[in-house]
């Protein structure tokens, strides 16, 4: 069990763009454990950072034209087509020659890549190139990253996305196959960036690199129309502790005989700093996974040598952000034996996609950053995929020694109590309300098991007159790993009138 201290994520603020903060009990809206938002006090229980299981990799590098597969995007779902789309920067056994591909699933786990005839690579359009423009090349065609906005009136302009691998022309699609420019500036931007959409308050959140105090930084921009962009001012980097924690990193990963080691190391050259991070709204609060690049040493002609480990951390403005689990990787690489593609450079999802009790996190793969003494076989790099219990962020863990969370006070607007929970085989979790004095107004029975969904029912109904009054909430566990909480509506009889 890892222990919990949520460290203060470095942010140079400015004139930053502020969300309001959402209320504890809103209907439906689930409350996570990732800071102590709503939260008035906390006896006997611990944090715990979770990391998402691995399934290996799901779209791989099998065509004559792919040696690398990376993605900056998550998988969007197409409700008219039926399907997930994602795009992929793909590079090619030809040095210098690389732009965008484009693969669909319907499950998620089986990917096609069609072939669009966008694209002539070695004089040929049989491949499933995507191409803006094209008699474009590398770097201009690179389309680094899209979304979906099912509200945009236009339905002409519901996949949105950026052109260009130095500098963001905004770019949209009706299909995300069939782009065009808009006639807009380019965002300032190097050659990584992420964007999201936060569906919830209609705003495209991009961060784009730049740099800052220890190298490689992004800084937060944000947009109601993804034609005029608002600079937020935060910018996202490294800070002294990252530097301390690289170092240690940097000696463990050394030592450790199953990870793919480096080919070039120089303790002159270590240093940590922010190499992409993917930022989206997730329920009432923000997540970013920023990807602590770790050099470790000086490629001879070129860049540097090292690794990626992927981080976890939270914000609720935007502004200022809380990283979890003392830094520890949320997704790290996997050990040389087992086949994968994740063994060194780990490129964050932009969001993860929901998928019922789950969520999935598709990100990119690579196996080496400088090129290895010896080849290894098969493709590069990868879009691989982890899978989290949903709201599985951070969980609040209670031993043999019962542990309590009060939440502060909320107006109670719905009629279910609902937790996601899981229980050992002698653990429960047990919820109170309690008024403004801190009076019991209703206990309910346990709740036990793995209850991703659990609904709390009480020892006996709850008052009618409970609703639109403040509350608190007094949540008792035991032997349990205690992920969130929300409120629902009742279901509607089906002979009830609308």
């Amino acid at each position: 069990m890892i222990r919990q201290h949520l460290a203060l994520f470095v942010v140079l603020l400015a004139t930053a763009a502020t969300a309001q903060e959402t209320v504890p009990g809103s209907v439906g809206e689930r409350q996570l454990f990732l800071d102590d938002h709503g939260i008035a006090k906390i006896d006997g229980l611990q944090r715990t950072m979770h990391q998402p299981q691995k399934r290996g990799a799901v779209i791989e590098p099998d065509q004559s034209w792919e040696k690398t597969l990376q993605t900056r995007c998550a998988p969007a779902w197409d409700e008219a087509a039926k399907r997930y789309k994602l795009w992929m920067i793909t590079s090619t056994p030809v040095a210098g020659v690389a732009g965008t591909t484009y693969a669909e699933s319907v499950d998620g786990l089986k990917w096609t890549k069609p072939i669009l005839r966008q694209w002539k690579f070695q004089e040929s359009l049989e491949n499933n190139f995507v191409a803006v423009e094209p008699d474009s090349a590398w770097p201009a065609n690179a389309m680094e990253n899209v979304v979906y906005d099912p509200d945009d009136a236009d339905p002409q302009r519901r996949f949105k996305g950026f052109l260009g691998a130095f500098g963001r022309q905004p770019i949209v699609s009706p299909d995300g196959i069939h782009w065009k420019k808009l006639d807009v500036p380019k965002l300032p931007s190097s050659d990584e960036s992420n964007l999201s959409y936060d569906r919830q308050r209609r705003t495209l959140i991009a961060t784009l690199k730049t740099g800052g105090p220890f190298g490689r930084a992004h800084g937060i921009w944000t947009s109601k129309d993804f034609q005029t962009w608002t600079n937020t001012g935060v910018l996202i980097h490294a800070d002294e502790e990252d530097q301390r924690l690289a170092k240690a990193n940097i000696q463990a990963r050394l030592a450790d005989d199953q990870l793919q080691q480096p080919r070039y190391n120089d303790p002159a050259d270590y240093n940590a700093d922010i190499y992409n991070v993917g930022v989206f709204r997730y329920e009432g609060l923000y997540v970013a996974l920023p990807t602590v690049y770790h050099a470790t040493g000086k490629i001879p002609v070129g860049n540097t040598d090292g690794f990626h480990l992927i981080q976890l951390s939270s914000s609720r403005d935007l502004r200022t952000w809380q990283r979890a689990g003392d830094r520890r990787p949320f997704i790290g690489p996997s050990p040389v034996k087992g086949g994968a593609f994740d063994l060194t450079q780990l490129l964050p999802p932009s969001a993860p996609v929901v998928r019922d009790d789950e969520l999935w996190f598709y990100y990119t793969g690579i196996k080496y950053r400088a090129e290895p003494a010896q080849p290894i076989a098969g493709g590069s790099g990868a879009i691989c995929l982890a899978v989290l219990r949903r709201d599985g962020f951070v969980s609040l863990d209670a031993g043999e020694t019962l542990g309590t969370i009060t939440t502060k006070p909320f107006k109670w607007s719905g009629e279910k109590l609902i937790a996601n929970v899981e229980t050992r085989e002698q653990g429960e979790l047990r919820a109170e309300v309690l008024d403004t004095e801190g009076t019991v107004i209703a206990t309910s029975q346990p709740v036990q098991g793995n209850q991703p969904r659990g609904e709390f029912h009480w020892s006996q109904a709850l008052p009618q007159s409970l609703r639109g009054q403040q509350v608190s909430l007094r949540f008792t566990l035991r032997e349990a790993s205690f992920f969130s909480w929300w409120l629902e509506p009742r279901s509607r009889s089906t002979d009830e009138p609308e």
